[in-house]
């Protein structure tokens, strides 16, 4: 696993990156559900009544005014691109609420070596360098100067 921000190895469980200090902890978003499961509630009933309305206006277009099939046809094809368009939107609105639409950018990960070589390990003298390792060094006493 590599840090999102620096890009540096990180070890599993840590909660910040010892290089730069960025929060590694899982972020969960929370969702409207009931704002989700209305738009699939309009999404699906829109289309299903789209659809009775296109039938059944043709029908009686057909039988109780006697239109002709051209007429009857373009009836069906405005009813049709109507539902399409007002389905689109509601996609649209559906895919901003849920955030799918977003796309978070991360800064670029760190170029691969392409070494086909384990690691070395190294021994256990040498420090570890922390996001700390300047600020937490001890001041020494100053004395005012007379």
């Amino acid at each position: 696993m590599y840090c999102s921000n620096c890009g540096t190895p990180r070890t599993q469980g840590l909660s910040y990156c010892n290089r730069c200090g960025v929060d590694l902890r899982e972020r969960v978003e929370p969702t409207n559900t009931a704002a989700i499961s209305a738009f699939l509630t309009a999404i699906t009933l829109l289309g299903i009544g789209g659809l009775a309305v296109m039938l059944a206006g043709a029908l009686m277009l057909r039988k109780g005014a006697n239109l002709s099939q051209e007429l009857i046809c373009i009836f069906m094809l405005f009813t049709f691109l109507i539902v399409t368009i007002t389905e689109i939107m509601l996609v649209k609105n559906l895919s901003k609420l849920s955030g799918t639409s977003e796309r978070k950018s991360f800064p670029a990960p760190a170029p691969m070596q392409h070494d086909l070589r384990l690691p070395q390990a190294t021994p256990l003298s040498d420090p570890v360098g922390s996001v700390t390792e300047n600020t937490t060094r001890t001041l020494e006493y100053a004395q005012p100067e007379r």
